[in-house]
């Protein structure tokens, strides 16, 4: 029975009485069993109770020295990684470059958190107006992690935002199959750029961090 049709994530936010604003991010990416009879509000709060369980105790063993301060900033991390992830091998690697960003001192500069703050006005493609257009979520305008996740995610996102992988690059671009090719300075991102930017991204959103004056609109 769906009881929440219409409803804004803040009115369900408000709904599953949840100590956050907005409900995104608050449901955990899984396979449910459901029965006749049951509601779309009891299965999201089986859903929102085990994204809180098993967040918390992966926030238990996390890494040392990670930029986060709470284990919500943890989650938004890990919904950054969902959306920027496109072989899921590489999360662990997508997950250090936005580490090592943080921990530089550097914008994120990733575009679904951008789409995200767009909402509708997005179309599909990512222009130059709609990487300028000022928003909480523009994370080529503001520093340091958006103020909500952009997602729900499951186990392997929040893992790979808690267990970093190993890599020294802060750039990385699409090759066009899913994965990407990673580098540790700008000169050779914008190599690898050139060689893989006849490809295309899926069509929610493109990456390819760099100054957001040498964007090219598209």
């Amino acid at each position: 029975t769906m009881t929440l049709t219409g409803l804004s994530k803040e009115e369900i936010a408000k709904r599953f009485l949840l100590d956050v604003s907005n409900a995104e991010g608050q449901f955990f990416a899984n396979t449910y069993q459901y029965h006749e009879g049951d509601t779309d509000i009891s299965i999201l709060q089986q859903s929102h109770r085990l994204l809180e369980e098993t967040l918390m105790v992966s926030w238990a063993s996390r890494d040392k020295g990670l930029p986060y301060k709470t284990a919500y900033e943890a989650l938004i991390m890990a919904s950054i990684i969902e959306k920027e992830t496109g072989a899921p091998s590489e999360r662990p690697l997508i997950s250090k470059v936005f580490v090592n960003r943080l921990q530089k001192g550097m914008r994120l500069q990733t575009d679904p958190t951008v789409i995200y703050g767009l909402g509708e006005r997005f179309n599909g493609n990512l222009t130059r107006k709609g990487l300028r257009s000022p928003s909480p979520y523009n994370t080529y305008l503001n520093f340091g992690l958006p103020p909500t996740p952009i997602a729900n995610v499951g186990l392997e996102a929040i893992d790979a935002a808690l267990h970093p992988g190993k890599t020294s690059a802060l750039y990385f671009v699409a090759k066009g199959d899913g994965s990407h090719a990673f580098s540790n300075t700008l000169q050779d991102h914008n190599k690898a750029v050139a060689k893989y930017q006849k490809y295309h991204r899926r069509a929610d959103y493109k990456s390819s961090p760099k100054p957001i004056d040498k964007e090219n609109g598209k």
